[in-house]
Formats: structure tokens, sequence, C-alpha cells
């Protein structure tokens, strides 16, 4: 308690000095890295690196805790991500981005570089986008809706502060988080753009499915875990039915990315696959990203910054309006894969 006062993350490693009560830490916020502290006791701690001079020379954003009333009449935590020069009487592109509940990491930072699953907030933020990271409260057996609930809410609440484009939403998430936005997709056409990673989009086949990287049966997740269906399908039928997104996919009117790898080891790559061909049989809009011998994610470093470049043109297309690139228009053939990456925009 008596290391500084103010707002900001501490290292969890403090390191003590060996014959004094001495320490030395980091410490940061959203937009200042995680540089070295010293510290002695009843002393205001002294900066002794300076890692990252270069951050002066870019926009980076702000970042702020919000709250707000949920359809279920609790309040709901956020953060949200501003650009630098934010002015309240201008319109803004927003982007959902979630997992479960962020709000607690309000002083990380966040560099801008190549993620495996999300977006980079500075990044976006630098390039005129808000950002807005609600938490989600589950109930067992309605995850689809808790999702529902917590996000439309909290972006019903910032539209209402009248300083975002209602006409250029776009929502964002990975695994869990692709599930949702798998889900809201069929209740909702607000939302303008979509990129949904390793999402289940079939709750039954999933439910029959391997974790390949464990060799576990998946089972285990929808009736004890993440899933929170608490049930079987034997037993509850229709909460399996409820919460998949292909028995109601033919309400999604929003384009869609897809990003599943073929060697996913956590949620099988049938299931972008299911999601895809669904789409696309119904006449829908929707791209799939698949890095060959990648996991749940992609982790050569090649491949997250071209996933990275290609979910920025997806966003900036549709949000931004900004040019179609060439992969957009006309896809990548396989035989071609990592050689014509189709970046290049059409001109029409």
């Amino acid at each position: 308690s008596w290391i500084d006062s103010g707002k900001f993350a501490i290292s969890s490693r403090v390191i003590k000095g060996k014959n004094s009560n001495n320490l030395v830490f980091t410490k940061e916020t959203f937009n200042s890295s995680p540089d070295l502290y010293f510290k002695v006791k009843n002393k205001p701690s002294k900066k002794v690196s300076n890692i990252n001079l270069q951050q002066s020379e870019y926009l980076w954003g702000t970042l702020e805790s919000i709250q707000w009333m949920n359809f279920s009449g609790k309040h709901n935590k956020g953060l949200l991500v501003k650009p630098n020069d934010f002015d309240p009487k201008k319109k803004y592109p927003l982007i959902v981005n979630f997992y479960e509940k962020s709000a607690d990491a309000i002083h990380t930072y966040r560099p801008p570089e190549p993620l495996r699953s999300q977006i980079s907030y500075s990044y976006y933020a630098s390039r005129g986008y808000v950002i807005f990271n609600p938490d989600i409260h589950y109930d067992t057996g309605t995850p689809g809706e808790d999702a529902y609930d917590a996000i439309m809410s909290g972006v019903q609440y910032l539209l209402n502060q009248g300083y975002i484009d209602e006409k250029n939403i776009g929502i964002q998430g990975h695994s869990w988080g692709g599930y949702q936005t798998a889900y809201l997709l069929t209740k909702t056409n607000l939302f303008k753009a979509a990129e949904s990673g390793a999402p289940v989009f079939n709750m039954f086949s999933a439910y029959g499915g391997i974790r390949w990287e464990s060799g576990l049966s998946r089972m285990f997740q929808y009736e004890h875990q993440q899933s929170r269906i608490g049930q079987t399908p034997w037993e509850a039928p229709f909460k399996y039915f409820d919460n998949s997104p292909l028995f109601k996919a033919d309400r999604i009117t929003t384009p869609v990315l897809i990003l599943h790898n073929d060697k996913d080891g956590a949620v099988p790559w049938y299931q972008g696959i299911e999601m895809y061909t669904a789409l696309r049989r119904l006449g829908k809009k929707a791209w799939l990203l698949n890095y060959n011998e990648e996991p749940h994610w992609p982790v050569k470093l090649q491949n997250r910054i071209d996933f990275q470049i290609r979910m920025s043109q997806f966003f900036d297309h549709y949000l931004q309006q900004k040019p179609m690139p060439t992969w957009m228009r006309n896809g990548v053939p396989a035989l071609e894969k990592g050689i014509n990456q189709g970046y290049e925009f059409i001109k029409d």
C-alpha cells in the first residue's frame, strides 16, 4: 500500500532488497509503458528506465471506465477507448471488442502489436475508432442472451451519448467471444461488420467434439464450464438449439470475417466451416481465414501480421468507407496462399 499513490498497475513480481526494504517494480497505465521504478520507504518512487521514447511520436488514445444500467436492471461496467483528439460533438465509428470481463484491466499497457486474436486498441484509436469492451455477467443456460444483455445495453448507452455513428458499428471477438459475436448477429442488424474468431456455431456438434490438443471430450465444457448450458442435450435440447447461431443464421445480415485454423486444439475448426458454409449457402457476405498448421490463433509472426492487416482492411472498408482490397473481392486461391496476398485496393 505504500508503493505509490495514483491510478496505475504494478508488476506482479515486486523485488525487495536483500538487506533493506527498498523495492524495485514496474508501473504502467494504458498510455505509459511498464518502466522500472525504485522505491525507498516514505519517499516517492523514482523512475529508472524510459523504454518507449518513440511513443511520443504517435497518437495513442485514452482509456476510461464507464458504467451503465443493463437490460436486466443491473449495473454494468466496461472500458472505453477514445482517440487522442476526441471531440464529443463529432461522430465516431465504434468497434465492440470483448471476452468475459476486462474492466479490471483498465491500467494495462496496450502497445500496437500484431496480436493473435483481437484488435490492437492503440492502433485502432490512432485511426479514429472508439473501442468499447463491456463486462458480461452470466447465468446458467443463457450464455447468448447474457452477452446480448450486456453488450447491446452498453452500445445503446454509448449511442445515447451522441458521439457514436450508429451506421458504423462493428464487433470483434475470439473463441468464447467469437461464439457470442455469432450469436449476436442472429439477434440484431445494428452491426455493420463483424469478425468472429474460432467460433462455436453449432452447440450440438461442438458438444460431441474433441479438444484435440488435450484429447478431452468437449462435453464437460457445456455441462459445467464456460459454455454454461448446465445440462446435456438430452436433458435440455432447446437450450442447445436456442444458443446455437447455426439454426438462426438466416437472420444474419452483417458481413462477417471468420478466423479459424486447421490445427485448433480448443475449438474444432469444423465449427468455423459450419459458420462459413451456412452463411454462403444463405447468400450472406462471409470470408474465412485459415492459417495452415496454426492452433487456436495465429502464432507465427507473419501470420499474426497478415491477420491484423486483413482485419483492419475489413473494418476500414465497412466502417470508414475505405476501398475493398482484392482478397475480399476475389479471394485468394489455395495455390497462391503466401504468394498473392491480395492486399491491394480495387479501383471501381
